[in-house]
């Protein structure tokens, strides 16, 4: 097997179980290896560390899939790893709906398995896990008996891997527009089209936050995508709920959902920028008694820090100027990108422009079924916070 040296003074963030090793921190190697092979990572004198896969043409150059010497990388090696991250799941209770593998967070670097009723989402977004796809669907098949498979190999981050974007099934085809039950509603998934793999997982838990405060509520859920918190608003009590998104698409299907669940009278959507009209909904002086804002991750490169901070900063400052006073602002953030702090702080400088009070209710991140991995900061990414508003 082809090993390869970590620089000198490297080394510390891979051994506490960091799994990226990046170009500029490799020094010299010692063997021949094709794009996707499975390599060795040892430190500067010498001592094995880990290994991983391998792609050259990747700033991530190795990702480390194990830190034992002995343990073969191997179709059975997927096998054990997708099943203990299952009976993770089972022990702490998402089963019928969730992410079965979250990348880094289970060891498995680059893939995405979802879990919907008994029809799953893979996705594989670099080159070393593509090449074990197979074994990767073998054992979905052993372990779920699943009633299909779904590739969903569409995001742009596979060509930072010189991977093509595909879509397609890897078991015999069906309807991949399915519904799925949470909290006792119900949801249409497009597992083929849908945002992410379909649905957004990550926030079924905060879902649940929302439902004291909607209660006897007039709601306003700007980029509401197909209405999951929405159609949780109407069920929790709330008198009417306005949802917005710019996507056609996500507005059929949220009145679908709405409809599914008997609250079509509760619920509108409309087909909108949210950008544009909260800054002109703000200035006419229209007011909600809970504003609820979910955008679209604003960052997705470390250059666009800053326009992220501003996007966040303007529809929180819009967000809480329609809030009735006493009123509450729900406000999600879902890039790794923007941190923990630095979206506590946008938010409160929101507040000081706005000239409003707020008062933290709730703040949490995504599901555990997404878990966070303490030595890999950048699995703990989404940040969903709720505040009332004076």
């Amino acid at each position: 097997m082809t090993k390869f040296f970590l620089r000198k003074k490297v080394g510390d963030r891979i051994v506490n179980g960091h799994p990226w090793v990046f170009a500029n921190e490799l020094g010299d190697s010692d063997g021949t290896y094709e794009p996707g092979d499975i390599v060795a990572v040892h430190s500067y004198n010498g001592t094995f560390i880990g290994k991983g896969y391998i792609n050259p043409n990747s700033q991530i150059r190795i990702r480390v899939l194990t830190y034992r010497k002995d343990e073969e990388i191997d179709d059975t090696f997927f096998l054990k790893k997708i099943k203990a991250a299952w009976q993770y799941r089972q022990k702490i209770g998402y089963t019928e709906n969730c992410r079965v593998v979250f990348g880094e967070s289970d060891g498995i670097p680059g893939l995405i398995i979802d879990k919907y009723n008994d029809y799953f989402a893979i996705q594989t977004v670099a080159l070393g896990i593509d090449k074990w796809k197979d074994a990767i669907v073998a054992a979905i098949n052993t372990i779920f008996s699943p009633k299909g498979i779904y590739e969903r190999n569409d995001v742009s981050v596979r060509t930072l891997e010189g991977l093509e974007l595909r879509s397609d099934f890897t078991s015999e085809p069906f309807d991949t527009n399915i519904i799925i039950s949470e909290h006792g509603l119900k949801f249409h998934v497009d597992i083929a089209n849908g945002q992410k793999t379909g649905f957004f997982l990550d926030q079924q838990d905060n879902r649940k936050q929302i439902q004291q405060i909607v209660k006897d509520a007039n709601v306003l859920d700007a980029f509401c995508y197909t209405g999951a918190f929405a159609t949780h608003a109407a069920r929790y009590g709330a008198k009417n709920v306005l949802g917005l998104d710019l996507s056609e698409d996500a507005i059929h299907l949220a009145k679908k959902n709405a409809t599914l669940n008997n609250i079509e009278n509760i619920c509108n959507f409309q087909n909108l920028n949210a950008f544009d009209v909260l800054r002109t909904w703000a200035k006419e002086g229209r007011s909600y008694d809970v504003v609820m804002l979910d955008p679209p991750p604003m960052a997705k490169s470390r250059n666009s820090i800053q326009k992220a901070i501003n996007g966040y900063k303007e529809i929180n400052l819009r967000g809480m100027q329609l809030v009735k006073s006493g009123g509450f602002l729900v406000t999600s953030s879902s890039t790794n990108i923007i941190s923990t702090q630095q979206f506590l702080d946008i938010v409160a400088s929101a507040a000081s422009d706005a000239k409003k009070r707020i008062k933290q209710v709730s703040f949490q991140t995504q599901s555990p079924d997404h878990p966070i991995d303490w030595s890999i900061p950048t699995s703990k990414y989404l940040k969903f916070l709720i505040v009332q508003v004076q």
